[in-house]
Parts: structure tokens; C-alpha cells; sequence
């Protein structure tokens, strides 16, 4: 319960005493009620961004100034980096922040101040020409490693033409620049560029081109923006190397060029390799030849001298060929000598060794037909005949082995242990 001070009790009657956060929560209705939303122009001031992705910053003009905030969704949606002086357009809601009881305004939108509708232009361009191809990659050409002659498009006044000359001139001195002069900047700026692209393709008297201007407002780069100029860029029978701006700066141009370069110095240092780079890398081809073409020689050189040798002293040659003969028919006689040196003893050792080895032989053979004899024994049918037994045959000497095979009258012939018996079949009897 707000209980009023003695100071409250020497206010005049009828005014009412009001609670800080009363008065604060109020002040905010009424804002509420009568600004919002709102939409301020100002130069940005302070520009900061928490790790929580929220930004923090003044708007600011002669007049005044109104701190803001800028929470992480609405940030997210930026299409470029604020930064510190630029006159932006945002929209959002006034409020009142009550801890410190500033005047504070929550941004929903940013946009870059007087260029809102020109990048629009911007982005509609860009992505038309890039549904159409214009920015592929894969259809840009590379730059000549060694041009004959570097062409420059830009205004004659302009410093980005004093930039690539001087990079030029220190860097390829002996490579011909030619100028097509164009205006870089205002109502006639496009017209005139499309005119020097034309001229020098016309002319075809470069190997490559730059475009090129000093850096600028989006307003003062818009004539590098013209479409029909993004296409005479594509259309070009040489390489352009677009330099427009400084780094942060990009254009229509830039995207359509085969090389696009932060600064006009940079467009001309990336066409031109120095010159010193080049007489470095002659100056060491010229000295791996000059050392091969010095091998070859003294290789040359070595062999013409053992030729020369051979020729001028053939006698020396007659001589190693007669000792080389000599030699050989000195091993010829030593291996025929030897083999039949060998011969010898192996006739020697043969004739020593074949009485004894008859005789094994012979004694081997005996034993052979003794183990013979003595398993022939066992089988000797007369033992049989000794127990008893009789060998049965007909007069033909076929053994009769069954009573089947005889008939009465037959005469047959009968074997004993110490000669022979003629019997003569009466009845033959099966048992």
C-alpha cells in the first residue's frame, strides 16, 4: 500500500501523486496507444551484438537520439551488418524500460535508409539472372596466363584507373594497356559502359578486361547493376575481371563477371603476373638447359675419345683378340686333358668292380632260385601220393575228378607213389 510522503501533503489538491512504477507502466500505455508501431530514420551509434544474439544500439540525428534493442529473431532476418554511422529505416514498438526508466524502442525491422527500394531492385535482378544461369560457375573462363595486351573499362578521371595502371606498370611493364573510357557513375554511367564493352569486343584487341570503379553508396555503384550490361558481361568474347567498390561491395557486375576482385589494384594484379616471377622462371629454365646441353657434351666428348682411341691404335686391339685366342686354346687343351683323364679312372674303376659285382650277382641269383626251391617242395604231388592218394587221369591225361565223368568200359589210368596202374570202369557209383 503506497503511502504518500510529507512532500505529498504540500502538493496542491487535486494533483495526483503517482507510484514510479505507476507512473512508468502508464507512460507505456500512452506510448502504446498513440505511437505504435512506429517506424524511425537515424544514423546508428553504439552497435553491438550479445552472445545471445541480441543487438543493442542508438538512433541518432542532430536532434537526438533513442537507444533500441534488437532481439535474436528479428536479428536473424538481417540481409546486411549495421554498422556504426548508417542511416537505417526500423520499425517496431516504443516502450518504456522500467528498471532504468529510459525511453526504449524494440526494433522489428532494419533496412539500409534510401536504399530500401534500389536493393530490393537488387535482389529481384540477381535472382532472375541467376535462375537464367548467368552466374554459374561452371560457364566462366579462366584468365590468360600470359596476356598480349590488358584492357581497363572506367571513367578517365576516376582513381581506380591511376590504381590498375600503376599495378600494371610495376608488375607487366612490357603488356600493353588500352582504356575504353566510360562514365562509372550517374544517368549516362550504363549506356556508356555497354558502349565500351562493345567496343572492346568489337575491336578484339585484348586478351582480357577489367571493369573497374572506386568504391561508393549503393546509389553511386547502381550503374554496375544495369542488366543489359550483366549480359554483354556473359556475352563477352574475352574474360572480364570485375573490381567495383571495396570489398564489402557487390553488384550485379561482380556476380556475372569470370573473376570478380575485391579492389581495381587486386583486378590488376590478379591478370598480370610480375614480371620478375616470369624472367625468374626463364632464367631457370635457361640454366637446367645450359647444365643438359653440358652432360650431353662431355658424354659426347668421352665416347669420341675412346673411339678415337681404338681407331688410331688397331695393333693394341690385334693383340688383346690374339691373347684372348690364346687363352681359350689353353682351356680347350686343359678340358680335353681332363676328361680324359676322368674317362680313364672310370674305366679304371668299372674294370675293378665288375668281377666283384658279377659274382654278387651270381650269389644273389642262387639264393633266389634256393628260397624257390625250398617253396616248390610243399608242392610236390608225389608227397601227396606217398599218404596214399592216387592221380586219376584218362588215357589222355585229363584228370577225372568226378564219378560223373566216367562211363562203364572206359579205361582209364591211375598214379601211384612208384608208377602207374590201367584200370578199366565196370560201374561207375555215386556216394
Amino acid at each position: 500500500m503506497f503511502e504518500p510522503s510529507r512532500t505529498a501533503d504540500r502538493v496542491s489538491p487535486g494533483v495526483r501523486v503517482w507510484p514510479v512504477g505507476s507512473l512508468l507502466r502508464a507512460i507505456a500505455d500512452s506510448l502504446e496507444a498513440r505511437f505504435n508501431p512506429v517506424a524511425v530514420q537515424g544514423e546508428v551509434s553504439g552497435f553491438s551484438r550479445a552472445a545471445s544474439g541480441h543487438c543493442y544500439f542508438s538512433l541518432k540525428d542532430e536532434q537526438g537520439q533513442i537507444r533500441c534493442a534488437m532481439f535474436r529473431r528479428a536479428a536473424g532476418l538481417l540481409d546486411f551488418s549495421p554498422r556504426d554511422g548508417q542511416l537505417v529505416e526500423v520499425r517496431g514498438r516504443l516502450g518504456v524500460y522500467e528498471p532504468r526508466g529510459e525511453l526504449q524502442m524494440v526494433v522489428e525491422s532494419m533496412q539500409q535508409a534510401g536504399q530500401g527500394k534500389l536493393f530490393e531492385q537488387f535482389l529481384l535482378l540477381k535472382a532472375k539472372l541467376e535462375t537464367e544461369g548467368l552466374f554459374e560457375a561452371g560457364r566462366k573462363r579462366p584468365l590468360p596466363l600470359l596476356p598480349r595486351a590488358i584492357g581497363v573499362v572506367t571513367s578517365l578521371g576516376a582513381a581506380a584507373l591511376h590504381d590498375v595502371v600503376t599495378a600494371l606498370r610495376r608488375r607487366v611493364p612490357h603488356v600493353p594497356v588500352v582504356i575504353y573510357p566510360a562514365t562509372v557513375q550517374g544517368a549516362q554511367a550504363p549506356q556508356e559502359l555497354r558502349q565500351a564493352l562493345r567496343l572492346a569486343g568489337q575491336r578484339a584487341e585484348v586478351d582480357v578486361l577489367l571493369l573497374v570503379r572506386g568504391g561508393g553508396a549503393m546509389e553511386d555503384l547502381w550503374s554496375f547493376n544495369d542488366e543489359e550490361l550483366a549480359r554483354l558481361i556473359v556475352a563477352s568474347p574475352m574474360p572480364v575481371v570485375c573490381g567495383v567498390g571495396h570489398e564489402t561491395d557487390f553488384t550485379i557486375a561482380d556476380f556475372c563477371a569470370d573473376l570478380r576482385a575485391p579492389t581495381p589494384t587486386a583486378a590488376a594484379e590478379m591478370c598480370a603476373q610480375p614480371q620478375a616471377a616470369w624472367l625468374g622462371a626463364l632464367e631457370l629454365a635457361l640454366g637446367r638447359m645450359q647444365d643438359g646441353v653440358e652432360r650431353q657434351l662431355q658424354a659426347h666428348n668421352q665416347r669420341l675419345d675412346w673411339a678415337a682411341s681404338r681407331v688410331s691404335r688397331p695393333s693394341h686391339l690385334v693383340t688383346r683378340q690374339q691373347a684372348r685366342l690364346a687363352g681359350q686354346a689353353q682351356r680347350l687343351r686343359h678340358a680335353l686333358q681332363s676328361g680324359i683323364q676322368h674317362e680313364r679312372s672310370h674305366l679304371k674303376g668299372l674294370t675293378q668292380a665288375y668281377p666283384q659285382a658279377l659274382f654278387g650277382a651270381m650269389q644273389q641269383q642262387q639264393r633266389r632260385l634256393e628260397r624257390a626251391g625250398l617253396r616248390l617242395v610243399p608242392l610236390d604231388p608225389k608227397l601227396v601220393l606217398q599218404r596214399g592218394y592216387t592221380w586219376l587221369a584218362d588215357m589222355q591225361g585229363q584228370a577225372i575228378t568226378s564219378v560223373r565223368a566216367t562211363r562203364p568200359g572206359q579205361a582209364l589210368r591211375a598214379t601211384l607213389a612208384d608208377g602207374e596202374v590201367d584200370l578199366t570202369v565196370s560201374a561207375p557209383r555215386l556216394i
